[in-house]
């Protein structure tokens, strides 16, 4: 079995520029596992930058606040208790659009590395992320 706190995970800035927590990258933990699973939040009037991954479907799971979702040409409103699909390569944002901080989980298969994460030209003068 393997169990790791959200407290054990250190924050990152994410190259989308979202605060991150990895619980788990089976190309870090030795798992059976062929996905990675983190912990995000998009603070109240912020977002994430448009960005995509190539070759990755990612699956965001809305565990509170609100916002709207951007993926390709299309948006829609999101909040706790929603789950999102979002195909392999499709540009994509995430805006808070709530008072509170907008959580959710967030798994990419296969799992997440930096190689497969790129920004859209649009956000290349914006400030790097961690």
């Amino acid at each position: 079995m393997f169990v790791r706190s959200l407290g054990a995970c250190p924050a990152i800035v994410a190259n989308d520029l979202c605060e991150l927590r990895e619980l788990f990258n089976p190309l870090s933990d030795t798992l059976p596992v062929t996905y990675s699973l983190a912990h995000a939040v998009v603070r109240p009037g912020e977002r994430t930058l448009r960005h995509h991954l190539e070759g990755a479907t990612e699956v965001y799971y809305v565990l509170s606040g609100s916002g709207r979702m951007h993926v390709g040409d299309e948006v829609r409103e999101v909040g706790a208790g929603d789950a999102l699909v979002i195909p392999p390569g499709a540009v994509q944002y995430l805006e808070n659009t709530s008072a509170e901080d907008l959580v959710f989980l967030a798994i990419v298969e296969p799992a997440w590395r930096p190689e497969i994460d790129f920004r859209d030209e649009q956000e290349k003068s914006r400030p790097e992320g961690g």
